[in-house]
């Protein structure tokens, strides 16, 4: 029996694609995408502000000397949040429907850049009732502690939380933490498994 439905954000409730934000960074900067991907790697810098142990002031400041260019926070802001595609995966009336019975929460690996312009854009977002966020937890999918989190926060069992993210780690963290998780593939695929649960 269910008693909490939660989802990740990032492709599964809004689609993102980073190539989107390396396509403007490449101009900026001196070097290509497969550069920047390894040299922003090499730092740990997007797991640290994801996981809260640096500010955004911080973070761009770190980015820019990272990829060695010159950037106000205001245009970073834009040009790291511009990942996001308009369109939701999951449509509005569903999350209103299942809403009504349920407490819906997120569960996401982001920071706080990213959701504070999510949360200014897609304004399906008000329908979920809490978010954990790992930024603010400071723990990151797939680490138990962030699942501990989202379980204490829905009020129930962890069996009773029903749980789609769209990488295969973190569901199988999930279910090893006792969650009944599922990797998302599109809506229809989430819709069966929900009704499959009496959920809909």
């Amino acid at each position: 029996m269910l008693k909490a439905i939660i989802f990740d954000l990032g492709n599964v409730i809004i689609p993102f694609d980073f190539k989107r934000a390396y396509a403007r960074l490449e101009p900026l900067c001196k070097y290509s995408t497969d550069q920047i991907r390894s040299r922003l790697r090499a730092t740990g810098l997007v797991q640290r502000f994801e996981t809260g142990q640096v500010d955004e002031r911080r973070f761009v400041k770190e980015f820019s000397q990272t990829l060695e260019f010159d950037i106000t926070y205001d245009e970073f802001c834009d040009l790291w949040s511009c990942i996001f595609l308009p369109d939701p995966l999951i449509p509005e009336e569903l999350l209103e429907s299942l809403a009504r019975r349920y407490p819906l929460l997120l569960l996401s690996n982001t920071n706080s850049i990213h959701i504070s312009m999510v949360r200014a854009n897609y304004p399906l977002l008000r329908h979920f009732r809490d978010a954990v966020l790992s930024h603010e937890v400071g723990a990151a999918k797939p680490s138990e502690a962030i699942y501990r989190e989202a379980v204490r926060r829905a009020g129930c069992g962890a069996h009773e939380c029903f749980f789609t993210d769209d990488i295969q780690l973190n569901v199988d963290a999930a279910r090893e933490f006792g969650m009944q998780a599922v990797l998302f593939q599109s809506t229809a695929q989430i819709e069966d498994e929900l009704r499959a649960r009496g959920a809909l």
